[in-house]
């Protein structure tokens, strides 16, 4: 890891550090899948406010971290053990 990559996984916020590791975890690595996945609640009905807030807000910081990693050529979740 960069330097740069290892400062910009260093200064994830707890949100972001979060849709990393669920799109490691759940999604196994896809930031599309997730997308559509968060994208087809928001479409279900009904939502309360906050939630829909929250969908929203966490669309926009994946895009944020897809950006970063198309940008770079790398997949930040490579490496989140190696910050530990």
């Amino acid at each position: 890891m960069t330097p740069d990559h290892g400062r910009f996984l260093s200064e994830l916020s707890e949100k972001e550090r979060t849709l990393l590791i669920l799109r490691e975890e759940l999604y196994e690595g896809s930031w599309k899948e997730m997308i559509l996945d968060l994208s087809a609640r928001l479409q279900k009905g009904p939502q309360v406010f906050e939630l829909t807030e929250t969908i929203e807000a966490d669309l926009e910081r994946i895009e944020e971290l897809a950006k970063y990693e198309n940008e770079h050529d790398i997949n930040l979740g490579d490496y989140l053990e190696d910050e530990n």
